[in-house]
């Protein structure tokens, strides 16, 4: 590099960076490096429409995996992980219709985030409002199985002038029953639970309403509890402070932190709560403890270097992901407070990006900041693939994903499901 000079690779020499003798000069390095960013973007788009694809490792192929399952060479779990990455490695893009009874609703407003429930057979969005705020939806999936490639999409317009951070499915009354969302209203901010069938074709007359609404300092996260013994429990990730809320009794519990709480998850075999903090720490809380003094309530304690912005507990519950503002991905082993794995590749410098673990098909998928979805190996860290996004890479255009080996239910199809300016997009396997 030149100071005050910039390198043309197409015409192979250098340029002013430094005004003219117009003192205009519409160069930058910024401009410079979004140019450059949105040709590689345009290149893979052009390879992936031409179906170039690369197997995820050197010599897989489907014939070599099935003669090595034959000879006893593999084992049924590795056979099915190696054969997930094959077709990963085939999906290819498809844009999805949406419908809707409000056919004001489909294709209007961007989206902001999808949440799929549980069994992958609704999704709910939240999409923003050009006026401000928030609009919220949910979407059926049963169409997905279809040639034609619907899907029905059902919204409330009543509940649309919050903005939302942070959302998860709760299940109060049956499985993924209820949605929890956390947010800013104007100042201070809101926690809502809402009723999933708030958003249903039925008569709206027929419709509940809001379960439970209380204004809270800024919240930036939230989590669900399934364990009996904190049965009815969410938590709240706020300013320097946790608070875990018994829907039921309107008991609340508060634990006061150093830092803001960006990333919950609450651990299934146990009432533990984990909890990732902008200054990068990350530990647990026990929601059984009456004593909270100080901060001895603290449990497992991990260190990222950077703020945490997203953290998934793995089946076993032995190990958890963590991804940062600084694109660092880790996976901890919960026993020994250690790091095992790095994941690398990831894009990210102050946004709050979720992770998707997908342990039953041994991936790991996560957007960067940068616009680009990237799928790994959850057994080695191997990077098997990065999807470019079909729109040009922008601060409001950062997609959100949804994969999963069942979309639409326990007989639905594979693939990814991407949510990116007012576009659905489906990428199926071969």
């Amino acid at each position: 590099e030149l100071p005050g000079f910039y390198y043309d690779a197409e015409k192979n020499r250098y340029f002013r960076l430094l005004p003219g003798h117009n003192n205009y000069n519409p160069l930058t390095k910024e401009s410079i490096q979004y140019k450059a960013m949105e040709c590689k973007r345009l290149r893979l788009l052009e390879e992936e429409e031409k179906q170039k694809k690369k197997t995820p490792r050197a010599g897989l192929n489907t014939s070599m995996l099935l003669q090595k399952r034959q000879l006893g060479l593999l084992s049924s779990t590795s056979y099915c992980r190696l054969v997930h990455e094959l077709k990963v490695n085939c999906m290819q893009r498809r844009k999805i219709e949406i419908h809707s009874p409000d056919s004001s609703v489909a294709g209007t407003n961007n989206f902001k985030i999808i949440v799929a429930d549980v069994a992958c057979e609704r999704i709910f969005t939240v999409n923003d409002v050009e006026h401000g705020g928030c609009k919220y939806g949910i979407i059926n999936l049963s169409g997905l199985g279809k040639e034609s490639l619907t899907v029905e999409m059902y919204d409330n317009l009543y509940f649309t002038n919050r903005k939302v951070n942070s959302v998860c499915w709760a299940s109060l009354t049956h499985r993924d029953s209820h949605l929890c969302l956390m947010g800013i209203a104007e100042t201070p901010g809101c926690a809502s639970l809402l009723p999933a069938s708030l958003f249903s074709s039925t008569n709206p007359g027929d419709r509940p309403g809001m379960l439970c609404s209380f204004k809270i300092s800024t919240a930036w996260s939230c989590a669900w509890c399934l364990n009996p013994q904190a049965d009815s429990c969410f938590s709240t990730g706020l300013t320097r402070r946790v608070l875990v809320t018994n829907v039921v009794t309107g008991h609340r519990q508060t634990f006061g932190t150093s830092s803001d709480v960006l990333a919950q998850q609450f651990a299934t075999q146990t009432p533990v709560l984990y909890n990732g903090c902008r200054s990068g720490e990350i530990f647990s809380i026990d929601v059984r403890q009456r004593n909270r003094r100080g901060q001895s309530w603290k449990g497992i304690r991990l260190f990222h270097d950077s703020a945490v912005t997203s953290i998934r507990l793995l089946e076993a519950e032995h190990y958890l992901m963590a991804a940062d503002m600084a694109g660092k991905i880790k996976l901890w082993d919960l026993r020994t407070a250690k790091c095992v794995k790095h994941y690398k590749g990831h894009h990210n410098e102050y946004a709050i990006l979720p992770l998707h673990v997908n342990e039953e098909e041994g991936l790991l998928t996560a957007v960067g900041q940068d616009c680009y979805t990237r799928i790994w190996s959850l057994q080695d860290a191997h990077l098997l693939r990065t999807i470019p996004s079909p729109y040009p890479s922008s601060k409001d255009a950062i997609p959100s994903v949804v994969y999963s080996s069942r979309l639409g239910g326990s007989r639905g199809v594979p693939g990814l499901l991407m949510a990116v300016k007012q576009d659905l997009y489906h990428f199926s396997y071969n």
